[in-house]
């Protein structure tokens, strides 16, 4: 059969971490025959050459090549392009690691599409990821019609021979912002490139040494010197214009003032931002024309100003203020849909200094300004920063994070602009909407995993994004709204809490550190009427949630106890505990009712207490509280109705089958009008 992929992995010294990924690769649902994995070892030293053949020799889809220490990746990666034999070729670093359905998706991914390219969703617990890039999946697309040019790592899925007939190789050697080169020349020839955003593929992973590739401090003269030609790929694919002004601007806001911004120029002496300067200004005055300059957030606009006015301390002061500016939210509702999903209304702003004061725009003529306040310590006087026609870029976006993993979901939201006067000309934008939260699933994705899933909201304006916690500042309602839930087959516990000391909303999906009881003992447990104890718990369900089974416990003073096995079933979107009409074993007497939601192992639920007639008939004591009548009508309705579906399927259904087409469809509308 052959090669659908071809992993390539530059090798060098990687000790231990170097397992996660290989284990990964070991779990790939892809079949061991359909994929091959080239380890490139670039002269290692320690004993990862010799585990590697090990490796080698017990899986015979793993192949080693062993060549001298060329000091980079750049070589070892356009080796392993020249040996691969793969359809497709996939690269990855030796300390990140795939997940276990990566390859299989991605490759049939691009062979459906004849890609070029083929993006898969990251997740990163130290450096950002670009999650605009992977909001929806892309069958095709190019440069451009996506923004492709936000994800310019080389972690990706590449058509062996679309690399090799546009000659796109590695620069080698050592060298910075070869990844960058790389790309940019891998994606203007390109006729499709397709993402897959709805399933997380690649995951990059802090190490505890601190020796990620590219945390090294730059050496400017090197770094914009390689960043030159990155530009004059640029230059040499485009003509004058936007698409030429959209790309180059990207470079310039992230390579370039991006270092000259907060938290980096503050940590600089001035030496270094000296050599920082002088490297970064000749590619400004060469690529950054007024085009690339206006098309800037406002803030960022300052920036630009700044340096190409040189000014060195203006930067480093300018980034101070900037450092302040936070996103903030207040958390207005947050309560479980029907449908299982939690709907989150919050409002947000972008907010400066210690005392969280608003950012504060001009509002004079008709035309909307930065407020001077802002500015006036790095621009003149009487220069205002016009934003006039970038108030629709002040946005919000929600999403669902897992604290652990960093697997960052988007959030379906809607938020709206609303300018906010403030006395005396001044003004600031406030964001209000809501958003969707869904830990069962979305379109194009499955339910999220256990975990500890966070709930934050981009704040975009000026050219800042900033993300925000949700939960810190809320109404006092929503501690009562956001109950524990039950969701999903099999079902699995969701428990909203607010953090401690911070008071942020966050989701434990599947019980990863929180359980069910304590979010449980301060609310009510009621009772069902009739002669049948049947109890109400405060726990949200759906009626397509799984019935879940636990014990109750009945326990006396005298430390006696005994186990009943009862389902947990949804009752109108709540959970519901039937106790059996007879516990013919336990003795006759009151006794202290509790239930195991949480395992055997973990405390119960306290409920009540009940009385055990002397022929093991249970009734519930008259302490709990009754299920609101209106809510009891329908509950009892319904379960009329669904006992009189039931007996028509068994009475009418064997008749039924044997009837013309015409006929049961008259029978199933009699059926329907009969049952409501």
């Amino acid at each position: 059969m052959s090669i659908k992929v071809s992993v390539i992995i530059p090798v060098y010294n990687p000790g231990k971490y170097i397992q996660p990924c290989i284990d990964s690769l070991l779990r790939q649902t892809l079949p061991a025959k359909e994929f091959e994995v080239l380890f490139v070892d670039d002269g290692s030293t320690d004993d990862s050459p010799a585990e590697l053949d090990a490796l080698a020799e017990e899986h015979p889809h793993f192949r080693v090549i062993h060549i001298p220490n060329s000091g980079w990746p750049g070589k070892p990666r356009n080796i392993g392009v020249g040996e691969a034999k793969g359809e497709y070729v996939q690269f990855v670093d030796q300390d990140d690691y795939l997940a276990s359905d990566a390859l299989r998706r991605l490759y049939e991914m691009g062979h459906r599409n004849g890609s070029d390219i083929v993006i898969g969703k990251v997740a990163s617990n130290f450096r950002g990821v670009p999650h605009g890039v992977f909001k929806v999946d892309r069958e095709k697309c190019t440069l451009q019609d996506a923004p492709l040019y936000d994800s310019l790592t080389p972690h990706k899925m590449f058509r062996t021979e679309f690399l090799r007939e546009n000659k796109i190789a590695y620069p080698e050697g050592k060298r910075r912002l070869e990844d960058q080169l790389y790309m940019m020349e891998a994606y203007f020839p390109a006729k499709v490139v397709s993402i897959l955003g709805s399933y997380t593929c690649y995951y990059y992973s802090k190490r505890d040494d601190g020796k990620n590739a590219g945390s090294a401090r730059i050496v400017p003269s090197g770094y914009y010197g390689n960043l030159r030609e990155v530009l004059d790929v640029v230059v040499a694919n485009t003509e004058p214009g936007e698409f030429r002004d959209l790309l180059l601007r990207r470079f310039y806001r992230v390579e370039m003032l991006g270092r000259l911004s907060e938290p980096s120029v503050l940590n600089y002496d001035e030496a270094y931002l000296d050599e920082m300067c002088d490297a970064i200004r000749p590619l400004a005055d060469d690529f950054m024309n007024d085009g690339v300059h206006n098309g800037l957030g406002a803030l960022t606009r300052v920036r630009s100003t700044l340096l190409r006015r040189d000014d060195r301390q203006g930067l480093v002061q300018f980034a101070r203020f900037a450092k302040s500016v936070k996103g903030t939210t207040r958390l207005e509702h947050a309560e479980w849909r029907p449908d299982g999903k939690m709907a989150v209304t919050v409002s947000a702003r972008l907010v400066h200094g210690d005392d969280g004061e608003p950012i504060r725009l001009l509002r004079r003529d008709g035309r909307f300004f930065v407020h001077p306040e802002l500015t006036k310590s790095v621009l003149e006087d009487g220069e205002l920063i016009d934003i006039t026609d970038e108030l629709d870029q002040f946005k919000a976006e929600m999403s669902l994070r897992n604290r652990e993993t960093a697997v960052e979901w988007p959030c379906p939201s809607e938020f709206t602009r609303h300018v906010e006067d403030l006395g005396d000309e001044a003004c600031e934008v406030v964001l209000r909407g809501s958003g969707v939260v869904s830990t069962q699933g979305a379109k194009g994705r499955g339910p999220v995993s256990k975990g500890f899933w966070d709930i934050w909201v981009s704040v975009r304006g000026l050219g800042l994004v900033r993300k925000a916690r949700v939960g810190a500042d809320r109404a006092a309602h929503v501690d009562d709204d956001v109950r524990p839930a039950l969701l999903g087959s099999p079902a699995r516990p969701v428990i909203p809490y607010f953090t401690d000391p911070h008071g942020n909303l966050t989701l434990d999906v599947a019980r990863r550190g929180k359980k069910l009881v304590p979010y449980l003992e301060n609310r009510p447990v009621l009772r069902m009427p009739g002669s049948r104890p049947e109890l109400r718990l405060d726990v949200f369900t759906r009626s397509v949630t799984a019935p879940m089974t636990t014990q109750l416990v009945l326990s006396a003073p005298d430390g006696r106890t005994h186990l009943l096995p009862v389902k947990v079933r949804d009752v109108a979107g709540r959970a519901h505990i039937a106790l059996p009409g007879r516990a013919k074993p336990v003795p006759a007497g009151r006794w202290d009712l509790s239930a195991r939601l949480d395992g055997e192992k973990n405390p119960a639920l306290s409920l009540g207490t009940v009385t055990v007639a002397a022929g093991g008939q249970l009734r519930l004591d008259d302490g709990f509280a009754v299920v609101a009548p209106e809510l009891v009508r329908a509950i009892l309705a319904k379960r009329r109705k669904a006992a009189l579906e039931r007996r028509l399927r068994v009475v009418a259904g064997p008749v039924a089958r044997r009837l013309p087409a015409s006929a049961r469809k008259k029978l199933r509308r009699l059926a329907s009008k009969l049952t409501g």
